[in-house]
């Protein structure tokens, strides 16, 4: 099983520079600080995170950030430095010994119990059960949320980027610029390639998670250039060996020939552009692959590529393609390859029959759906804004909520039944139909018996109100698995790229209906009997309760 990304030191050290114990709320330390005072910071307590609603509209999310949690829990300690800033920043009457408590504090007494990373997960479903002394769990809630709602949110958009894109087209992640803030781009790069995305421009996701890097020029390069005097070396040695040849001539000499071929007026040609064409060229003969929508595609920008790429094709290179990033990308793909097939026959060049074209210009969900409607011969798309950011949905909204203390159940129960808990330690139990597709995610007591392929249970639909449903599924799929105890991590850890499979594996299994970008058909989260029992005397015994009438 290969490490994640370089070597898994690398990245824990890259979680534990990004992510201390520091990085939490104020909130949290001031409720451990009073759950000491009270001699409560020992008492056995189980959290659960999940989130409300799936996001986009869609009808599923992705689990992630998983990795990053295990690697969080195992080096979560405080440095000297750590606690006497918390002195500074709490209540001047706090007790000396709580930031001795502190230093003394690791995870070595929690449970993590997790979905596994990469799979499809539903609104209301535990994707992580938190287990140990009181005051460090909930020391833990702020950091854990902010590692899974982005990475989750963000892998769950680039599923439905590749959905709305097909299996066939490649995808570029090229979302750092716009990304909120460094850590912001470096996650969304890794997420959006577990999501689905094959490729990324940002060289640090490269070095620390192994994402291919991808990238060639940008505008500023071509503009820079004003004239072919700019180009040196002008020389450039055959692939397969022997004397530099002058280039600059020969590209000039194809030029001509270009332009004959397709009746275009050599007087709209930017000089400066095949200028900068011809030094990428000679810099990178065998990864030529330049924007040419500086100036005029049709005009200018398409004729320089052709002119270049065949001195290319003469000296045994094969160059790679082009990139559009402005304008109807559909028409204009359209005629560039008209031209690469025309050049291709009429000089006899056959590596313009393998000419890529790349469209890079401010890709959304919906204009990525569109290319699949119009004629267009797009080979890969490049998307920044709308991938990294989430412009739809800007969070998961993932919670973190005590479920159990001391061994009995805690129930938030709210004037907004959205907001209201599931109490209880659970099982999660994913329910699969005899065509393999889930179809009911069970949650269930702990202690309860698990349901069984090919018998009938009765369980109650979440937002259906009151009314049991039997079903009988065909494979139960037990969703919940420890990963984490007495410090360490127990389960492996897998490497980008497989979590990028188990990603695509649950999707496969997911129905088409639950996979529709709009208005897909509800997913049904359901509770066993008992567990809808428990809640609903929870509710009653709320309703009931008014300590100053009974006393």
């Amino acid at each position: 099983m290969a490490a994640p990304g370089r070597t898994t030191g690398t990245t824990e050290r890259s979680v534990r520079d990004r992510v201390p114990p520091l990085l939490t709320d104020l909130y949290q330390f001031t409720m451990a600080y009073a759950y000491w005072r009270a001699g409560r910071n020992q008492e056995p307590a189980v959290f659960e995170l999940f989130f409300r609603d799936n996001p986009f509209g869609g009808g599923f999310s992705l689990f992630a950030g998983l990795q990053d949690c295990l690697l969080f829990l195992r080096g979560f300690r405080f440095t000297d430095q750590d606690v006497e800033f918390l002195r500074s920043v709490l209540p001047a009457t706090t007790d000396p010994a709580f930031f001795q408590y502190l230093l003394d504090l690791d995870c070595s007494a929690v449970t993590l119990r997790s979905v596994p990373e990469g799979s499809v997960a539903f609104a209301r479903v535990p994707l992580m059960e938190v287990e140990g002394p009181l005051a460090v769990v909930q020391l833990l809630e702020t950091s854990l949320l902010c590692l899974v709602n982005y990475a989750s949110l963000v892998c769950s958009n680039a599923a439905r980027f590749r959905l709305a894109a097909g299996p066939d087209r490649k995808l570029l992640e090229m979302g750092l610029r716009r990304a909120q803030g460094p850590d912001g781009g470096l996650t969304a790069s890794r997420y959006t390639h577990i999501g689905g995305f094959d490729l990324t421009s940002n060289v640090q996701a490269g070095f620390l998670f192994g994402i291919p890097v991808v990238g060639t020029m940008a505008h500023s390069y071509v503009t820079s250039f004003t004239s072919l005097e700019e180009v040196w070396p002008q020389t450039l040695a055959p692939a397969s060996g022997g004397d530099p040849v002058q280039v600059v001539s020969v590209i000039k000499g194809w030029l001509i020939q270009v332009c004959e071929l397709l009746g275009a007026e050599p007087s709209r040609i930017h000089e400066g552009e095949l200028a900068a064409f011809s030094s990428y060229a000679i810099a990178y003969p065998q990864n030529f692959l330049p924007v040419i929508d500086s100036y005029s595609v049709g005009g200018s920008g398409l004729l320089n590529f052709c002119a270049v790429a065949l001195m290319l094709c003469d000296l045994g290179y094969r160059p790679v393609g082009v990139r559009l990033d402005s304008g109807d990308l559909c028409r204009q793909s359209v005629e560039v390859r008209r031209v690469f097939r025309l050049c291709g026959e009429h000089f006899s060049v056959s590596a313009f029959g393998s000419l890529i074209i790349v469209g890079t210009s401010n890709i959304s969900e919906q204009s990525m759906a569109e290319l699949n409607k119009k004629e267009n011969e797009i080979d890969a798309v490049g998307v920044g804004t709308h991938l990294v950011t989430c412009t739809k949905q800007p969070s998961l909204g993932c919670v973190y909520k005590l479920v159990e203390v001391r061994g009995r159940p805690r129930m938030k129960i709210s004037e907004d039944p959205e907001k209201s808990t599931v109490p209880g330690r659970k099982a999660v139990y994913r329910l699969v139909d005899s065509e393999g597709h889930p179809f009911l995610d069970l949650l269930s007591l702990k202690v309860e018996p698990s349901p069984e392929a090919g018998r009938p249970l009765s369980c109650y639909p979440l937002g259906a109100g009151h009314s049991p449903v039997s079903v009988t599924p065909a494979q139960v799929i037990c969703l919940r698995q420890e990963v984490f105890s007495k410090g360490q991590v127990t389960n492996p850890l897998f490497s980008t790229a497989e979590t990028r499979a188990k990603v695509q594996s649950s999707l496969q299994t997911l129905h088409p209906r639950h996979k529709r970008l709009h208005e897909p058909d509800p997913y049904t989260v359901a509770l066993s009997e008992k567990l809808h029992s428990l809640v609903s005397e929870l509710q009653k015994g709320s309703s009931r309760s008014n300590f100053l009438l009974a006393n």
